[in-house]
């Protein structure tokens, strides 16, 4: 993504967070006003939008407002309400940025962007387990603010990927081996497996490596576990895919070629 289109507390246009649209953000400050009556903030229930709903002694109208209210709130989302021209404070070091085209909310600290969260790097290679993707798609969410955290989790997803390729689980370094001598691995994908082990592990114990600012080195972590899926999932997909497209005739004269013994 461009410099000018990323998220920017200086910019009135830019790649919306929530759904990345190139657009126009409209800027808001906040006001504060103490609670009363129950001191705690109000936070809904799906129990609650039935009580809502099942309330008759409030009119159709007024429960349909409601109940609006309730289903606003529950998205989890943060979302603007008209309220009361007046403020006990005005609250500083927080900002909120509406999107033109989604008309969602995005919430900043400073000249931080703390909600939604961006995804950052590579998405994953479709073809990975639906449980790899998720631990993927989690380590792309962290990646800007722990790059430590999405190497931890993509060591993870390391260790799942040898356990989908039929390998034992228990021990990194004798899967990848394993992969290499009985499974055909080539040896780059294989250094990119251990480069993935060894700096995952790093992340989450002591040693030599510091990745607590190292965002470069965590997305080309995501790169070679892309690359891994690619060898060992996509690529043998593919082929038995367009082999599977040839005349039956073409493929059992291949089954019958290849079970003949080798002449010496």
């Amino acid at each position: 993504m461009p410099s000018q289109s990323q998220p920017s507390t200086r910019e009135t246009a830019f790649c919306c967070p929530h759904c990345s649209a190139f657009t126009s953000q409209y800027w808001f400050g906040l006001g504060a006003n103490s609670l009363t009556g129950d001191p705690i903030p109000f936070i809904p229930t799906a129990k609650g939008r039935i009580a809502v709903a099942d309330n008759t002694k409030l009119s159709q109208d007024d429960r349909k407002k409601l109940l609006d209210y309730f289903d606003q709130l529950l998205t989890g989302l943060v979302f603007l309400k008209p309220g009361g021209k007046y403020a006990e404070y005005k609250i500083e070091n927080l900002h909120l940025s509406k999107c033109h085209n989604c008309k969602k909310v995005a919430v900043w600290v400073h000249d931080h962007l703390l909600f939604p969260l961006i995804k950052s790097g590579d998405p994953p290679n479709p073809d990975l387990p639906e449980d790899i993707i998720h631990d993927f798609e989690e380590a792309r969410e962290i990646m800007n603010p722990s790059p430590r955290g999405a190497a931890a989790l993509l060591h993870l997803c390391i260790q799942k990927l040898c356990k989908h390729l039929g390998e034992k689980g228990e021990n990194l370094d004798d899967d990848i081996a394993d992969l290499v001598k009985k499974k055909g691995l080539n040896p780059l994908v294989q250094k990119s497996l251990d480069v993935v082990r060894v700096i995952g592990k790093e992340a989450v114990q002591p040693g030599v490596l510091d990745l607590k600012d190292d965002r470069d080195t965590a997305l080309q972590l995501l790169k070679f576990v892309n690359a891994i899926a690619t060898q060992m999932i996509s690529h043998p997909k593919n082929v038995e895919a367009m082999y599977q497209k040839l005349p039956e005739s073409k493929r059992k004269a291949i089954e019958a070629r290849e079970a003949k013994p080798v002449s010496r």
